[in-house]
């Protein structure tokens, strides 16, 4: 659905697949208009060194375009040898947004492991690679503390994610590639489900914004994150 049928404070249509991938602790498959993203959350035993004898555990991330995922074919980073900067970027992003919601002092001194595959590229991979995450290590989560396996649940809150930018001096939420590539300002904005902000990255592209357009993105992006967890909400007392 493009924008000419969606009004600009609308998101995109979402779908979820889930167990998508038998062997990790979760999986789904994430589609957000024509952005589809596959998330899988894996548990490993050990820490890194500067957290051995802690006690406590820890939370990475690992994000990648594949190579048909976009409308002219991207390398695969494994056979260039290095990853781009974006990548490290993003995975980055969605690792510290994804530390705010697992209490790592309950799951002892193993590590969690969220691999996003952006399997197509229609805009707001980012966004959508952190919400999808978020609501995979939920069920990861509701599954280890149902199977005993952590002590109690360590999910402290969930986190969401949307984009929100001018395009053709208007303000909309959940941009697709076309509207993206084309914005005046691109901001993305990651939040808690208690209302609090994680990150929130605003780049005037092809011009500058004032504060009133700010809170106005703002309050946009804040809308459509409520909408995000109300959804990944149902679809998680629905398993539970």
């Amino acid at each position: 659905m493009n924008r000419t049928q969606r009004d600009r404070g609308a998101l995109r249509p979402i779908q979820i697949e889930e167990g998508v991938q038998k062997y990790a602790a979760s999986s789904l498959l994430w589609s957000q208009g024509d952005t589809k993203v596959l998330v899988a959350v894996s548990i490993e035993e050990g820490v890194p060194p500067f957290l051995k004898g802690s006690g406590k555990g820890w939370l990475t991330a690992e994000y990648a375009l594949l190579p048909a995922s976009t409308q002219v074919r991207c390398k695969r980073e494994a056979a260039v040898g290095k990853q781009t900067g974006r990548t490290v970027e993003i995975q980055r992003l969605i690792g510290r947004a994804l530390r705010q919601a697992l209490d790592l002092d309950i799951i002892g001194e193993n590590t969690v492991k969220i691999d996003c595959d952006v399997i197509q590229a229609d805009g707001g991979t980012r966004t959508a690679a952190i919400t999808a995450a978020s609501l995979a290590l939920a069920l990861a989560a509701d599954k280890m503390a149902k199977a005993g396996l952590w002590p109690e649940n360590a999910l402290k809150q969930q986190i969401a994610a949307i984009s929100v930018g001018i395009v053709a001096g208007e303000i909309r939420l959940d941009l697709e590639y076309e509207e993206d590539s084309a914005a005046e300002v691109d901001m993305n904005v990651v939040m808690t489900d208690k209302g609090s902000y994680v990150e929130v990255q605003g780049t005037g592209e092809q011009g500058d914004f004032d504060r009133k357009q700010l809170l106005e993105m703002l309050d946009l992006a804040d809308d459509g994150i409520r909408e995000l967890f109300q959804l990944c909400a149902k679809f998680r007392e629905e398993r539970a």
